[in-house]
This record gives C-alpha cells, structure tokens and sequence, in this order.
C-alpha cells in the first residue's frame, strides 16, 4: 500500500473526525511531500523517520521572522511530536493492525521527542499593576479583561457587540476551532463592555489613535479616533508594557495562566475549565498551578492541626531531640 492510498483511507476512517481537522490535513500533505505520495508504507524504516524527524525539526515557526530575530524561531519538540511522528506513527499501525498491510518496521517508543515542562508563569498584582499603568488607551481594557477572563488574544480581538448580552450578564466567546463558550459578566466585565459602548459599530475592543497616518492599503487613521485592535498591535503594546514596567518573562498567554491560577484558588478545576473552555480537564490542569506560598499556607497548617494534637495529649511537640533542647534551655 501506498502512503497517498493509506493517508487517504486513514483519513476516512479516523482523521476527518480530528477536533483540529485543518491540522491533521496539513500533516497529512507534509508527509506525502517528504516521502513522497507512491512511497510503499512496508519501505518507510527507522532511518527514513529519523530523517523526516530532522527535517521537520529544521522548519521555521509560521510568521515569525523578524527584524530582531531574522533567522526565524524554529518549531518546538510538541509540534514535530503532534504534527508527523504520531500522525505517521497512527497511520502505520492501523494499516498493519486494521488492515493487514506489511509496513516497514520503525521503533516507535523511541522516537517521540523530549517535551519541555508546561511553562508555568502567574503575574503578581504588583506586576499586573505595573503592567496596567504602562498601556495605552484602549490597550489597558483589553488585557485587564484578559486578567479577568483569561481569554486568549484572538479570542479578545474577535469579540463582538452581537455577542454581548447586557440583558442576561453574559457574553459568548468564540474559541479555537469556532466553538463557542458563553461566560458570565462579572461586575468589572460589565463595566468595561458599558464604558466600549458606541466607540466602533462591532468590534467590542478599541485604540485610540495617537497620530494621524495614511496606511499601506490607503486607509487614513485620525489622530483620537477609535479602531479595532489589531493582533499585531496587542502583540506589540503588550510586549512594550512588559519591558517597560520592569516585568521579566511574562508573555501576553500569560495572562490566562493568571486568571486560571487566580480562579481555581477560590473554586475548583471545573470551573477553571469551563472559563477556558477546555473540552478535556486533563488540559486545565496544564494552567492551574500551586503557587510555593500556597504550598507553604497549606504545610503550615497541617503542622498547626498536627501540634495542636500532640499538645493536647500532652505529650510535647516535635522530635525527641528538639524536645530535649527545649527542655534544657
């Protein structure tokens, strides 16, 4: 069997009902570029994978070169993980499993690439703070309802007034894959959204501009009047703020990690997933994380609830050793 017949029919069976079917399709002409659409599935080894892995770990992360870094970031150990080892590695053992076909033997287990840690990264309320003061207007409402809500950038950026309703406290965000999530409006949500009101006919988030200037596609841009925010120019106004309020490591998604951490502390992981908007809770867990001073709180009062025991039997506190200095002081 062929690759382009075996993709094709695995494809069928299994990848059209992917989550991410743009993402699985994508891989999909990868592979058949790289080996080749009438490379036999029995002729593909351990060397030819280990060459698809190098090449594939050599390409550059979409739209990323820059001025700053004009060699281009290259893609992370996940994406060459989740983008053509397991989608060929998926591919193969249904075709020798499911349908009988002879491929060529390739040692699975080892080929998946090392994963680095989940980055973990909260914002302190002086770094928030400090943060706030240093955006622009307009700027400041979007990532402070970024703290509040952690949506993701483009979900901000794509809100609409269709999608806010006043009357039921609540707004309708559309996250990755188009699905839809509705979140309710905490007292400060709605005061944002009231005071956006009628700066643009339908995008909910604005800036105002700070100089009059022609664009590139002949639009004019007036000096204090309101536009939609851009990806590009929250990426930027974001960036500066950071580096400008003295804030080291933190990146704009970080904002979601915030709003996670800060959630789940006063509820539980349920919550923190549907906010997100996670279909699996297994992925919530990747932005919840314990702060060292709630695992300090938490094994102090433990020690508390333990030391109150003993002193009530009488029977001292501590290890013999410390108990025998306490004595003898």
């Amino acid at each position: 069997m062929t690759l382009d017949v075996a993709l094709s029919r695995w494809w069928i069976e299994v990848g059209q009902h992917h989550k991410n079917g743009d993402t699985t399709l994508w891989s999909m002409e990868w592979l058949k570029a790289f080996f080749g659409p009438t490379k036999l599935l029995e002729e593909i080894s351990d060397s030819d994978v280990a060459r698809m892995i190098a090449r594939r770990r050599g390409d550059k992360v979409p739209n990323s070169v820059t001025k700053k870094r004009p060699e281009g970031r290259l893609v992370g150990p996940a994406t060459v993980n989740r983008t053509v080892i397991q989608p060929l590695r998926q591919v193969m053992l249904r075709a020798e499993r499911v349908w009988k076909v002879k491929v060529g033997e390739v040692h699975w287990s080892g080929r998946l690439l090392d994963e680095p840690q989940e980055r973990v990264r909260e914002a302190t309320p002086d770094e928030e703070s400090a943060i706030m003061q240093e955006l622009a207007i307009g700027y400041d409402l979007a990532v402070e309802f970024a703290f509040l809500t952690g949506c993701r950038r483009m979900e901000i950026l794509g809100l609409e007034w269709t999608r806010v309703d006043f009357f039921n406290k609540q707004f309708t965000i559309i996250g990755k894959g188009g699905r839809q999530r509705i979140l309710p409006m905490t007292e400060r949500v709605r005061e944002i959204f009231w005071g956006e009101q009628g700066r643009h006919p339908d995008q909910v988030f604005t800036y105002e501009a700070a100089r009059t200037v022609r664009m590139k596609d002949g639009r004019l841009l007036e000096r204090g009047a309101r536009y939609p925010l851009t990806e590009a120019g929250l990426k930027t106004a974001m960036r500066r703020a950071v580096s400008d309020a003295g804030v080291v490591n933190f990146r704009f998604h970080d904002t979601r990690h915030t709003a996670a951490t800060r959630v789940l502390r006063k509820s539980n992981l349920r919550v923190a997933q549907l906010m997100l908007g996670h279909t699996d809770v297994k992925t919530t867990t990747k932005y919840a994380h314990a702060q060292m001073s709630d695992v300090r709180a938490a094994m102090e009062a433990a020690a508390t609830t333990v030391t109150a025991d003993f002193t009530a039997e009488g029977e001292g506190v501590g290890s013999k050793s410390l108990r025998e200095k306490k004595n003898s002081a």
